[in-house]
């Protein structure tokens, strides 16, 4: 599908666009990692709620998601001025934890600026401990599986 020098592949589901702010960026004048991951953890949520677990449903159902692995490269920098779009997709659903990607895309480039790779536990969020996903939210999940791993 994509390659991992531009973002190319549009069949993924956009979950975020945003800028790069001056005060993002770090002694070097590129965006600092913290900002990489804030972005991408906003990606996170929208992604999740595409495949059901939304704000909603874990507030009404005493649900959590909790990320318990990420790993992260960094491809090319950001700088202040710099429109990003990530672009999400996901890798696996079982009946408790998702596994999930992010491009971070340079709109003006179309390069990919970085990718992460996450591992998500579903929570029952009283009693701290992993749950099963509802059959719909499993369904649901798994029809947005795409067959591309970002290769980090």
């Amino acid at each position: 599908m994509s390659n991992s020098q531009s973002g190319e592949n549009t069949n993924l589901s956009i979950t975020y666009r945003g800028i790069v702010y001056p005060w993002h960026c770090d002694h070097m004048g590129h965006m600092n990692v913290m900002w990489y991951v804030g972005k991408f953890d906003e990606a996170t949520w929208h992604l999740l709620a595409a495949v059901g677990t939304t704000p909603a449903y874990m507030r009404d159902n005493n649900r959590a998601m909790v990320a318990v692995e990420q790993r992260i490269a960094y491809k090319r920098e950001l700088v202040a001025g710099d429109m990003v779009t990530i672009r999400s997709g996901v890798l696996e659903l079982k009946e408790k934890v998702i596994r999930f990607f992010h491009e971070m895309i340079n709109e003006e480039t179309n390069e990919i600026a970085a990718v992460t790779v996450l591992t998500g536990v579903h929570l029952d969020s009283q009693a701290r401990k992993a749950v099963p996903f509802p059959a719909e939210i499993l369904q649901r999940g798994r029809e947005m599986v795409v067959e591309y791993y970002p290769g980090i």
